[in-house]
């Protein structure tokens, strides 16, 4: 095996290829012929700056002076390789060595031809790099905190990581891991997200959630995944900005076939040179992008892209086997499907013993490892089941661990959702005993549940005092304080609160899954509509981001972005953004028409544009505006009708 000073040294040779690079570059920067050299210089940036990642995560815990740290390398850039039994410092060596003979390609194919204008072409080649004109979606990439546990999923891992690494070009494009609620899909999709960018390998993490359905993202999918690309690849920026350039309607098309057509395939269709490795893409959940039709389409595309993506390109797709993506995906000749459920049992028990185990050490002295082995068994191969049991008999003050257990081992033995359904139940009979404790639980989930966006507990309350009935009016405190194992942000003013797992939303959206904690739809539209009618009304002023002057672009004032946090609370913006939505989903209200009316026909809704127009969403106002007035119109028809008993008999001939 390599040593670590090996190592340091083979890194070290890298660098000063880097350098030869850079001063072979410079010492021809007064050459006249730039367009003869302008794809190499290009290529040559593409792998300086994958070199760059690369020693920077080297380098990030060491000096090259300072004496070799072992194993500090080996944590950093492959700490899943180092539990996955692969020989780490050899694949260190291997991609130098890569990187190294990729480079001397490219210096030697610069010295052969002529150089001409060499500052010229570095100018355009930056001028290239805009490309930040797509409509993206934020905040769905990579979350380190979601990887496995070390030492849990090995095999699958490495079947994965194995499939990564393959260079034979009949290796199929896609790699659609599949499983049951609670199973692990999302850990492992971190995990190999993490493994690929710490080997310079990433090209984009796009990952699927249900609280972000009114976002779309399934429109966003190709063109983030199109950017994250562009910006791994500088080959791409300018090819990009090219075709978005030529056809403007590109920048936020829904067309998905378009998108990753002219996004995504012709723009890697036309680089130049050979990869200097394979380039990863992550889709996480794609059964959370909405209901079939939503993502049909992109169902379509995966389905068939194999045979048109170039060799080097990997995509890993998780999901759960719901019919209509089994059915999109298991007949394509170019996508390995590999079920969690069909993972040997023995394998799966083991790693959630040792997830138990590691989570419930401070309890040695009271649970011998059978137990351990007891509720790894219960789990019935769920990873969920695990952590929520493993929370449930974590001492904590009123917690006596035994008892816990006992109660949890009681259960009947089912398979794997309906013992996630009995833990969800059994957590929520033991924080809340009582009939009133559970209709107020009820009350705060709906209006959790029902939110278009997440929202901390600061802003929760402060919608919630807006609510029209006055006993609905309390903090959410009351409930989410002893949620932490069901819902993030439950014991923090400013994170927003979300389920931690789908699979809870399902449990509690059906009856015959829930029981009394069944959370029904009921008024939960027309309650946020009149919080958040009453919020704007109340918020919303003259000059709210307070800016020194109003004859300059959104773009030109640099601290805009600071300004809209501080003075448009979290509330406020969300109340302008999505009144309209919940007015929509809202039963005939005369509160309501009479806030609406107020906010449209007076000067608040020219501080709802503005406050719109700061925070980057003027395009939400006028579907608003147009949805406001159609909700009128009906509203109003239908209570002239309720005012008129005369004309009941012409409204129930008309369909009314």
């Amino acid at each position: 095996m390599l040593s670590q000073a090996s190592l340091d040294a083979s890194i070290g040779g890298l660098v000063t290829t880097i350098e030869q690079t850079y001063e072979l570059v410079m010492d021809n920067r007064a050459s006249s012929k730039i367009n003869a050299t302008k794809d190499v210089l290009v290529e040559i940036a593409q792998v300086v700056q994958e070199c760059a990642q690369f020693i920077t995560k080297y380098s990030e815990t060491k000096t090259f002076c300072t004496p070799p740290i072992p194993v500090a390398f080996m944590r950093l850039i492959f700490f899943v390789g180092s539990w996955l039994g692969k020989n780490v410092r050899s694949e260190t060596t291997i991609k130098v060595a890569n990187y190294n003979r990729k480079l001397n390609q490219l210096m030697q194919e610069l010295r052969d031809r002529p150089i001409p204008d060499i500052h010229y072409g570095i100018k355009q080649i930056y001028e290239d790099r805009s490309s930040n004109c797509l409509a993206c979606a934020d905040r769905v990439g990579l979350n380190k905190s979601k990887k496995c546990l070390d030492g849990t999923r090995i095999e699958i891992l490495n079947e994965i990581v194995d499939w990564l690494n393959n260079t034979d070009a009949a290796t199929p494009r896609i790699f659609w891991l599949y499983g049951q609620a609670g199973k692990g899909k999302s850990a492992i999709a971190h995990t190999i997200a993490l493994y690929a960018q710490n080997l310079g390998m990433l090209g984009s993490c796009f990952c699927f959630s249900r609280v972000k359905q009114h976002e779309q993202l399934h429109v966003k999918l190709f063109p983030t995944i199109a950017r994250d690309l562009a910006d791994r690849d500088l080959r791409l920026r300018p090819l990009l900005v090219e075709v978005t350039t030529n056809n403007h309607s590109l920048r936020d098309t829904a067309d998905v076939v378009a998108q990753w057509e002219k996004l995504i395939l012709e723009p890697l269709s036309q680089l130049k040179g050979s990869p200097t490795g394979n380039v990863v893409v992550v889709i996480d959940a794609l059964d959370e992008s909405g209901v079939e039709r939503t993502r049909a389409t992109v169902l379509r595309v995966l389905a068939a892209c194999g045979r048109e993506l170039p060799a080097n390109i990997r995509i890993l797709l998780t999901s759960r086997p719901l019919v209509d993506i089994g059915e999109a995906l298991n007949i394509s000749p170019y996508i390995y499907a590999r079920s969690l459920d069909a993972i040997d049992t023995e394998l799966t028990m083991r790693d959630i013993h040792l997830y138990v185990s590691t989570r419930l050490q401070s309890l040695r002295d009271t649970f011998s490892d059978e137990k351990f082995q007891q509720l790894a068994a219960k789990s019935g191969g769920v990873f969920e089941w695990a952590r929520l049991a493993c929370d449930f008999v974590s001492p904590r003050i009123g917690v006596i661990p035994e008892d816990r257990f006992h109660e949890i081992m009681s259960h009947a033995p089912g398979d794997g959702k309906t013992l996630l359904d009995e833990m969800y139940t059994t957590f929520l009979k033991d924080l809340f005993r009582g009939s009133d404790e559970r209709q107020i639980f009820r009350s705060v989930m709906r209006q959790i549940l029902w939110l278009k966006e997440p929202l901390p507990i600061s802003a929760l309350d402060y919608m919630r005092d807006r609510f029209p009935r006055e006993d609905d009016r309390y903090p959410v405190g009351y409930i989410l304080n002893f949620m932490a194992s069901l819902l993030a942000g439950a014991n923090e003013v400013s994170t927003p609160v979300r389920p931690l797992h789908a699979s809870f939303y399902d449990f509690l959206l059906e009856e015959k899954r829930s029981g009394e904690f069944f959370v029904q739809q009921s008024d939960a539209h027309r309650d946020l509509a009149v919080a958040s009618l009453v919020v704007m009304q109340t918020g919303l002023h003259f000059n709210i981001c307070k800016l020194e002057t109003s004859y300059i672009s959104n773009l030109e004032v640099a601290d805009l972005e600071e300004r809209v946090k501080e003075n448009i609370p979290p509330h406020l913006l969300y109340s302008c953004q999505f009144w309209a939505t919940h007015l929509e989903g809202a039963a005939l209200d005369l509160t309501l028409v009479q806030l609406v009316r107020r906010l449209v026909t007076g000067e608040q809704v020219i501080f709802w544009l503005e406050a719109l127009g700061v925070s980057n969403l003027i395009g939400e106002a006028y579907w608003a505006l147009r949805s406001a007035e159609g909700w009128l119109q009906v509203s109003l028809f239908l209570c002239n009708m309720a005012c008129h008993p005369n004309n009941t008999a012409l409204a129930e001939k008309n369909g009314v």
